[in-house]
């Protein structure tokens, strides 16, 4: 019986579960993550030691039986629990596992950990450069056979190409989900978007788009305001609307490298939206991820980072 607890660490987030022979047993998730510990406080460290012990119990495992913790995300920034540096893309599994860091943290848990890095891009080039922690190990938990690129919309959606042998290549981080939720809470546009809504309009998604293609950003925001007030738009609308402006970069970039198929992950909306508008507007063939695919993603690619043995 092989049993691992993994930690998917986020900035304001951390996950935490329990994997028996392969199947996520339980997942704890709590509102802390490495920002917590930005000015030295110890509650990110506090929050994960009391969460093994919670979801240990929980499961009724005995920590004796569990093989490793296996951490991964913001958890290896300079505010996480162990500060450790990217490596550079290219890489795949192999690498990953290479450079994973095995360590020992006592006063934390009686079980080892193996903690596995971010990857960044180097160049001259400020438009090929870039970082992430914790979507690399999300990657190798959908990871598919063939060249791919692969959208994973978030906070900071992320747009990973990798090659026919499965290594990372090139990727690039948007801030989506963070402009989504700055710009619906706290500009004017506060009472003419609800993110509350479950639903928005399809066509006015694929306007939203089109409008912020043609004119841009800037411009293209305000007219949310204008539907709502002088067109007496439905929230739908509006919400459509602006989800079309908010992915449209995204979008293009996508659509311009021209990937023979795209696979998406992501937060349900995000990643439905998405998909609806690069199966209107991409040649590529499209792949949407299931809820459960995405949810245990980060799991069992830590896994399989922490597994994978060929020439390590």
């Amino acid at each position: 019986m092989k049993v691992y607890i993994t930690i998917d660490g986020g900035t304001t987030n951390t996950r935490i579960s329990l994997v028996v022979d392969g199947v996520v047993l339980a997942t704890n998730k709590y509102n802390v993550g490495a920002r917590a510990s930005i000015n030295g406080n110890t509650e990110l460290k506090t929050v994960v030691k009391n969460g093994i012990a919670e979801i240990l119990k929980k499961t009724g495992v005995d920590a004796k039986s569990v093989i490793r913790i296996i951490a991964s995300g913001m958890i290896t920034c300079e505010f996480g629990l162990v500060n450790l540096p990217h490596i550079n893309a290219p890489c795949g599994i192999k690498e990953l596992r290479q450079n994973a860091f095995d360590t020992f943290l006592p006063d934390i848990s009686e079980i080892p950990f193996t903690f596995i890095r971010g990857v960044k891009t180097i160049s001259e080039d400020l438009s090929k450069v870039d970082m992430m922690r914790g979507e690399e190990t999300e990657l190798m938990g959908i990871l598919q056979d063939g060249k791919c690129a692969y959208v994973l919309p978030g906070s900071h959606s992320k747009i990973i190409f990798v090659d026919d042998n499965g290594v990372i290549t090139e990727f690039a981080t948007l801030l989506t989900g963070e402009l989504i939720y700055a710009v619906s809470t706290d500009t004017i546009l506060k009472d003419a978007v609800d993110l509350t809504l479950s639903t928005y309009d399809k066509d006015y998604l694929e306007k939203g788009y089109e409008y912020c293609k043609e004119n841009g950003i800037n411009e293209a925001l305000f007219k949310v305001r204008i539907l709502k007030n002088l067109f007496k738009a439905s929230p739908a609308e509006c919400y459509g609307f602006f989800l079309g402006i908010a992915l449209c970069g995204e979008i293009e970039k996508i659509i311009k490298a021209n990937a023979p198929t795209i696979v998406i992950g992501g937060k349900k909306q995000l990643k439905e939206a998405t998909a609806y508008l690069l199966k209107k507007y991409s040649d590529s063939a499209i792949k949407l991820l299931s809820d459960e695919e995405v949810d245990n993603s980060s799991t069992l690619g830590a896994i399989r980072i922490y597994e994978y043995q060929a020439n390590v």
